[in-house]
């Protein structure tokens, strides 16, 4: 194990990268542009190497937190605490390997304040790898919450014309949620007397307590997800963001809110979170039909999207609320997944939206016959968000519906109703964009891939092919911790039933 504090420097270097843009890359002209870019990207490759050796020094049959660094912060009180597990470590990856992409992505997309731009991206991913290592509540919150503030500039400063009244409606909506997390953490240090989140894992919370603590929680972390009916501010803040800002808010900050049902629902609050789960299962069901539904009425190609990121979550609210192994585990697998491949398709949208200057699904068609590479990985992602076997998609998907058959077969059977239509949006969409006649004039001139967008778009390809054929790298790094919790929870829940028999 390594003694450096390795898990500070990943998460505060891109940090350092702001301040160097800061320095470095003063001013409105093209070399403080060139110099911001570089920085950027600089930063989030040596970011993303440090956290490689994260994975390659992380013992897997390990369930206890690695990497720990633990120091005193305010007032005997609130330690800064940062450490990882096998729940946690595939987001920090996840994290740190699509910054440097959403950089080269946004190289030539962004032209105005771009070092602005780069800082702001710079400073989400500090908070956003903060967010999956902290280990205090009160240092996770301001991590968590923190997120906002970068993401609201990178979608008020550089987004499409209503970008305004979508990232006003973005932060009202995630900060209202988290007002009433920052009351259950104040209530779990008057019942504990600490903040620190292993030693709250293993602090019985009275049963009373445990449920308005859960859903003070869930109130936050369904908003970050988003669930139905807390999700309008999702195509919103989708259909405005510039194309990195969507992949990023895509890809991990929704991940936030699975993560931290993972975290804290689960096994501080297993009673409630037992309780709940019929709730969840509902609502998550909902998400799965009504949102693929109302994806398939869409005409901006980025909504459809948007609209089929709330889809993919119901299926994982449903596996973590099952509380079996498989369900849980394909929870953690479907987010990465998700994140892989929902970001994949936001950077295919971003690649015609920089030729034509539309979302417009009618503004397409025949694609295939000028953009063959284009249209091979738009297919490779499409038929990853319908979930086709060989597919990262495929994987996440299968577990989170076996965990949940387990436990409630009624939801697990309404929720593959999800499966199918996603094979009719997605599907649509990929034929009325790529096939059929190049009959629009606008389009006769339209080119391929650039060398850079091969950059973005062939690791991610490559990914979701792998993970489709190969799922064990993220199971086996997330098996361990997995297991621990769902123990922990069946235990939790079993002695409460035990104990109501014995009266």
């Amino acid at each position: 194990m390594t003694t450096w504090p390795i898990l500070s420097i990943t998460t505060f270097l891109p940090l350092f990268g702001a301040a160097l843009v800061y320095l470095l890359a003063r001013g409105s002209d093209e070399a403080a542009a060139r110099n911001a870019r570089w920085i950027a990207l600089w930063v989030t490759l040596v970011t993303f190497g440090i956290s490689v050796i994260l994975v390659l020094q992380f013992d897997p049959s390990s369930t206890e937190f690695q990497f720990v660094e633990q120091y005193p912060w305010i007032a005997q009180t609130v330690v800064y605490h940062m450490g990882v597990d096998g729940i946690s470590l595939p987001f920090v990856i996840l994290t740190t390997a699509l910054m440097p992409i959403c950089i080269i992505a946004s190289w030539k997309a962004i032209t105005l304040r771009v070092p602005e731009y780069m800082m702001a991206f710079l400073v989400l991913e500090t908070l956003m790898v903060g967010t999956f290592t902290a280990l205090d509540l009160v240092l996770f919150y301001l991590f968590f919450e923190g997120g906002l503030i970068p993401m609201f500039l990178i979608i008020g400063v550089w987004g499409g014309p209503r970008r305004v009244y979508a990232s006003f409606k973005f932060f009202l909506y995630t900060l209202l949620g988290s007002v009433l997390m920052l009351l259950a953490i104040m209530a779990l240090y008057w019942n504990a007397g600490t903040t620190d989140i292993p030693t709250l894992m293993r602090t019985a919370v009275p049963r009373g307590m445990q449920t308005w603590a859960w859903l003070a929680f869930f109130a936050s972390f369904a908003v970050k997800m988003p669930m139905w009916p807390v999700h309008t501010w999702l195509p919103d803040a989708h259909v405005e963001a510039p194309t990195a800002g969507s992949v990023i808010l895509a890809a991990i900050l929704l991940k936030m809110g699975g993560y931290g049902f993972l975290r804290f629902s689960l096994p501080m609050f297993p009673l409630a979170s037992h309780d709940f789960a019929p709730l969840i299962f509902t609502l998550s069901v909902i998400a799965v039909v009504y949102t693929s539904l109302v994806a398939l009425m869409q005409e901006d190609v980025k909504k459809l999207i948007a609209y089929s990121s709330v889809a993919h979550m119901g299926f994982v609210t449903m596996g973590i609320f099952a509380g079996t192994v498989q369900g849980v585990a394909g929870g953690v697998f479907q987010m990465i997944s998700h994140g892989i491949v929902s970001g994949a398709l936001f950077l295919c949208v971003g690649v015609i939206y920089d030729r034509m200057h539309t979302r417009d699904i009618d503004a397409y068609g025949g694609l295939v016959n000028r953009m063959p590479l284009y249209a091979f990985a738009f297919m490779v992602f499409t038929m990853a968000n319908v979930g086709l076997p060989g597919t990262s998609g495929f994987v996440g998907e299968f577990l989170t519906l076996i965990g949940t058959f387990k436990v409630n077969i009624p939801t697990a059977t309404l929720a593959t109703l999800g499966v199918i239509l996603s094979a009719a949006y997605a599907l649509w969409l990929y034929g009325r964009v790529v096939f059929g006649v190049l009959a629009k004039a606008s389009l006769a001139g339209i080119k391929d891939l650039t060398a850079r967008e091969v950059l973005t778009l062939g690791p991610l390809v490559a990914l979701t092919l792998l993970f489709g054929f190969y799922p064990k790298p993220v199971l086996d790094i997330s098996a361990a911790s997995v297991q621990q919790l769902v123990d922990n929870y069946s235990h939790a829940v079993t002695a409460v039933k035990t104990a109501a028999l014995a009266q």
